[in-house]
C-alpha cells in the first residue's frame, strides 16, 4: 500500500500530459488528492509499516495524513482556479502537482538519509515552475532566487549526510549505513565531532527549506509570486515534509545523548524567527508577503517546541497540523482577494468582506486563526507550547514568546484589517466567489476550529506517538 501510495500520483502525472481534455485534465487533481487521502487515512489507522528504504512510523504518519488533507483540498480548489485561467492552461501545472505530491510521499516515508534527500531535492525541482506559473518578471525572478537558495541548501544537507556516514566509520563498529534505523542503533558509536558537524549541516540544509531565519530569504518572493494554491502547499506541505528531515537529525542525536545540542540549536533558530517575523510584518503592504512571514514566524513555534521538549513537543505536534490547515485556508482566500482585485497590495485592497463576502471573511477568520486567537486550533497548540516552555522552568522564554507573539498580532492585524474592512470596491473583474473556490479554504478552517475545541483520542495517541519519538534517549 505504501509503495502504492508514492507511484499512484505519478499515473495520474502520466495520464493527464496523454490527455488532450482541458476540464478532465483538471478534474485529475482532485481524483489522485481524494485517492491518495484515502489511502493515507488507511494507512495511519493500520500497523506500523516499516523496511529499509521506505516505512511510516509515527512522526511520518502524522506528516502524511497533514500534507495528504492539504493537497486534496487544494486539488479541488485548483479546478475553480485553472478554469478561470485557460490563457496560461494546465498541460505543465498538473503533472508537476502531481509529482510534487509522490515527491513529498516518498520524502515522508524515507527510512535512508539517501533516499530522504533525493526526495527533497525532487520537491524543490517540481515545485519550480509552479511557482513561475503566472510567467512575469517578478514570478521568474522568485523561481530562480528559490532555486539558487533551495539548491544551496539542500547540497549543505547533502554534506551533513556525508559527514554522518564518516561519523560511522571512524566511530566504534557502527556499519556505514546511511539506513536510518541502523544509525539510530548504532548511534551511540558514532564520532561526536563528525555527528555534531552533520547535524548542524543538516540543519542548515533542511532548514533553508523549511524557511527557518535567517535562512527564509526565498519565502516572501516564492509565496508571493506563487498561485495561492501552490503558495498554500508550500507553506503547509513542504515545510512540514523540511521539517519531518529536521526531526530525523534530532531524533538521531537524542538517540546519541546529544538531544540538548541540538534542542539548543532548535530553540535559538527558533526564537530568532519569530523576531525576524514579527519585525518585517509590522506595515508590511503585501497580503502574500505577509503569510510569507507567518510561515516564518510559525516554523519558529515548531522548533522552539521540539527544542523545549516534553509536552511543549505535543503541542508543536499539534500546531504542525492547525499551522498547515490554517496557511491552505490564508492562501487560497487571498489568491481569490487577488484575483478579484488584481493586486495583493493594501493600498489597493480595502473592504474585501463587503466586495467577496465569503473570501474575505475567510481570510479574516484565518487571520484571527493564525495569531492564535481562541477558540481555534492554533489557540490549543501555541498555549500547550508555552505551558511545556514554563513547566521547565523556561520563564524568560516564555514571556519572549508571548511577547513576539502579541507583535505578530499587532503588525498582521495592521495589514488584515484593513484590508477586509470598509465599504465595497467597485471592480473591474467580474470575479466572484463560487463554491470551488470556496469549500476548501472553508473546510480547512472548519478543521483547526474543530481541534480548538475537541481533541479526538485517536489523534492524541498519533501526537504523543510522535513527540516520544523524539523523546528516546539512549
Amino acid at each position: 500500500m505504501l509503495l502504492t501510495i508514492i507511484l499512484f500520483p505519478l499515473l495520474g502525472a502520466a495520464l493527464s500530459l496523454l490527455l488532450p481534455w482541458y476540464q478532465v485534465r483538471s478534474w485529475i487533481l482532485p481524483i489522485c488528492g481524494g485517492f491518495h487521502l484515502l489511502l493515507a487515512g488507511l494507512i495511519v489507522n493500520g500497523a506500523l509499516e516499516t523496511g529499509p528504504w521506505i516505512g511510516l512510523d509515527a512522526l511520518a504518519k502524522l506528516v502524511l495524513l497533514v500534507t495528504s488533507l492539504l493537497f486534496f483540498g487544494c486539488s479541488i480548489y485548483a479546478v475553480g482556479y485553472l478554469s478561470l485561467c485557460r490563457d496560461r492552461g494546465n498541460k505543465v501545472i498538473v503533472p508537476c502537482l502531481l509529482v510534487f505530491l509522490s515527491a513529498m510521499t516518498l520524502a515522508i516515508s524515507s527510512r535512508h538519509l539517501g533516499l530522504l534527500w533525493m526526495a527533497v531535492e525532487a520537491t524543490t525541482i517540481t515545485s519550480a515552475p509552479l511557482i513561475y506559473y503566472n510567467r512575469n518578471r517578478l514570478s521568474l525572478e522568485a523561481t530562480w532566487k528559490y532555486l539558487l537558495l533551495c539548491s544551496v541548501g539542500i547540497g549543505l544537507a547533502m554534506l551533513g549526510m556525508l559527514f554522518i556516514a564518516y561519523a560511522a566509520l571512524v566511530g566504534e563498529g557502527t556499519p556505514i549505513s546511511l539506513q536510518f534505523d541502523s544509525l539510530l542503533v548504532g548511534a551511540t558509536s558514532l564520532s561526536r565531532p563528525w555527528l555534531h558537524a552533520g547535524f548542524i549541516f543538516l540543519l542548515v540544509g533542511f532548514g533553508t527549506k523549511m524557511g527557518l531565519a535567517p535562512l527564509h530569504s526565498w519565502k516572501p518572493d516564492a509565496y508571493g509570486e506563487a498561485p495561492g494554491l501552490v503558495g498554500a502547499l508550500l507553506a503547509g506541505g513542504l515545510t512540514s515534509v523540511a521539517f519531518l528531515a529536521i526531526l530525523r537529525a534530532v531524533q538521531l542525536m537524542t538517540a546519541a545523548g546529544d538531544g540538548a545540542m541540538a534542542r539548543q540549536a532548535l530553540l535559538g533558530m527558533g526564537l530568532l524567527s519569530m523576531a525576524l517575523a514579527a519585525i518585517f510584518m509590522v506595515r508590511q503592504p503585501d497580503l502574500k508577503r505577509l503569510l510569507a512571514y507567518s510561515s516564518v514566524e510559525h516554523m519558529g513555534i515548531l522548533a522552539i517546541g521540539v527544542g523545549i521538549g516534553g509536552l511543549a513537543t505535543f503541542g508543536a505536534m499539534l500546531h504542525l497540523i492547525n499551522n498547515a490547515l490554517t496557511k491552505g485556508c490564508l492562501f487560497l482566500s487571498v489568491g481569490n482577494i487577488h484575483r478579484a482585485y488584481a493586486s495583493k497590495r493594501l493600498s489597493e485592497v480595502h473592504g474585501a468582506i463587503a466586495t467577496l463576502p465569503i473570501s474575505g471573511s475567510l481570510f479574516l477568520a484565518g487571520f484571527l486563526a493564525i495569531t492564535g486567537s481562541p477558540p481555534f486550533g492554533l489557540f490549543m497548540s501555541e498555549f500547550t507550547i508555552l505551558r511545556g516552555i514554563f513547566g521547565t522552568g523556561q520563564v524568560w522564554v516564555g514571556l519572549l514568546m508571548l511577547l513576539l507573539l502579541a507583535a505578530v498580532f499587532i503588525g498582521m492585524g495592521g495589514t488584515a484589517l484593513p484590508a477586509t474592512q470598509g465599504a465595497p470596491v467597485k471592480l473591474e473583474s467580474v470575479f466572484k466567489d463560487s463554491f470551488l473556490l470556496v469549500i476548501s479554504p472553508l473546510g480547512f478552517l472548519l478543521v483547526v476550529l474543530c481541534l480548538g475545541v475537541y481533541l479526538p483520542e485517536s489523534l492524541q495517541q498519533t501526537l504523543r506517538a510522535a513527540a516520544a519519538l523524539l523523546e528516546v534517549k539512549p
